[in-house]
């Protein structure tokens, strides 16, 4: 997500030429989204804490990302849209894995559970950002311009993006059908007999 904004936002502000202001509330989408669809992964935490979670959540942020591929060519309406069905499945991805985390840990470890929840989501935010920009940058320019773009660096920016949201799909795609048939409901961990003593 944290990716994912950042490329909307020299999106909007130089490929589209809107003020910051504006190119920072066009990402409203996210925060109003992951806001409002609180309940639905809390329910479906509930529902399905084995082993196959939430397809259905899986398959929007891949879609998403595939459809911000496409939707980068057709205007603001069509990646508001894509920005929607991307948090909302990424929310309830966030939520069922955090609960699933928690509860194969032992009792006296849950908090080790939350801050390698935590953990992960920062590694991956930074990550994600990481690998959007480069991607972008490669496949673009090795230094964006300030000011106006032209109309061929604007072509060439999104074809960066269209490539660059085409492989997060394929990559989210892949790691979510791993991850869904690596999951078990299992509660038992491996420690080595020393462990305690040391």
């Amino acid at each position: 997500m944290a990716g994912i904004m950042f490329g909307l936002i020299l999106h909007f502000q130089y490929a589209y030429g809107w003020s910051p202001v504006r190119a920072g509330l066009a990402n409203l989408p996210i925060i109003v989204t992951m806001l409002v669809a609180t309940p639905c992964p809390n329910g479906s935490a509930a529902a399905s804490a084995t082993a196959s979670p939430a397809w259905w959540a899986r398959a929007c942020l891949a879609g998403s990302l595939a459809g911000l591929s496409w939707g980068v060519d057709h205007g603001y309406g069509a990646i508001a849209v894509c920005m929607v069905i991307m948090t909302v499945g990424l929310r309830t991805v966030m939520t069922i894995c955090a609960v699933a985390l928690v509860d194969a840990m032992p009792a006296n470890r849950t908090s080790i559970g939350a801050a390698l929840n935590d953990t992960a989501q920062e590694v991956g935010t930074s990550i994600g950002t990481a690998v959007v920009g480069t991607l972008i940058a490669a496949l673009v320019t090795t230094q964006l311009p300030a000011g106006t773009w032209s109309h061929g660096l604007v072509a060439s920016f999104f074809h960066g993006e269209r490539v660059t949201y085409g492989v997060l799909a394929v990559v989210v795609g892949l790691i979510a059908a791993g991850g869904a048939l690596s999951l078990t409901d299992s509660h038992s961990v491996e420690e080595h007999p020393d462990e305690d003593a040391a």
